[in-house]
């Protein structure tokens, strides 16, 4: 579990990172509307796929990494609503 959460601090790290470095680009706002998605359990989690091809490989691979923080019961913790709540002031100026 705690290789978990080293692995997630780091995605959520690189995340955070690229959205607050560029909080404008698509990429940065592909990244968040997908942990936005997730972050709001209610909506069943409701992302379409069809956004992955939108991705840069290496952002695909950022968004392949949160679905597994997803499926791992990740989501919600306390490094999660950290690096939400700076995504978020980014992306809201």
């Amino acid at each position: 579990m705690a290789a978990g959460l080293i692995m997630s601090d780091s995605v959520l790290e690189k995340i955070t990172r690229q959205i607050v470095d560029d909080p404008r680009s698509g990429q940065s706002l592909l990244l968040f509307a997908l942990l936005a998605t997730l972050n709001v359990e209610k909506t069943g989690h409701m992302y379409m796929l069809g956004k992955l091809k939108e991705f840069t490989p290496e952002n695909r691979q950022l968004a392949y990494a949160v679905i597994e923080l997803m499926a791992n019961n990740e989501i919600g913790n306390e490094a999660w609503h950290q690096a939400y709540a700076q995504m978020e002031q980014a992306i809201r100026g």
